[in-house]
């Protein structure tokens, strides 16, 4: 996917108003925001996609921001899971950063996992792989629940990912 110039000014002013909003939340749902970030990290490590999606809005959305790959709603974020779950069976998502407020979570993790399986054109190696990740998950304050993931990734090496057409 290659973003233009042109594109990031459109976003911008199609965004801004939404921005505005998230400033001007208070940090009241603080715990109930972390709790839910919890029990959502908690599923993901079990591998629970059941208890992920009760942490997730009905048309949430996951994205890797620099490829353009999107999953929307329960049966998208699914298929996400089952998708990168199944191409790294044992991957582990190592917190090194993280900040909770009204608007939501942001994380920095470093990423570690057996490359067993294809995965959105990442063709696999067998070998144990290592990248860093950040992770949006803006907060719905009427559902009470995340709207999905923004994920961004750096690899060591350069990207494998492949994106989309």
């Amino acid at each position: 996917m290659t973003m233009t110039s042109e594109a990031l000014l459109v976003e911008m002013k199609e965004k801004r108003e939404a921005v505005r909003e998230l400033l001007a939340r208070t940090p009241a749902e603080y715990d109930e925001i972390r709790e839910l970030w919890k029990a959502h990290s908690l599923a993901e490590d079990a591998r629970d996609i059941g208890g992920l999606m009760a942490t997730l809005t009905e048309n949430c959305v996951y994205e890797l921001v620099q490829t353009g790959h999107r999953w929307e709603g329960h049966a998208g974020a699914t298929q996400f899971y089952l998708g990168l779950l199944g191409a790294f069976p044992d991957i582990d998502f190592n917190l090194t950063h993280i900040v909770i407020g009204p608007q939501g979570v942001c994380e920095e993790a470093v990423a570690t996992g057996t490359h067993e399986k294809e995965w959105i054109g990442w063709q696999p190696s067998g070998e144990r792989v290592t990248f860093r990740v950040v992770i949006f998950f803006p907060w719905d304050a009427d559902k009470k629940l995340f709207t999905g993931e923004r994920v961004y990734t750096f690899f060591p090496e350069g990207t494998p990912l492949v994106a989309v057409e």
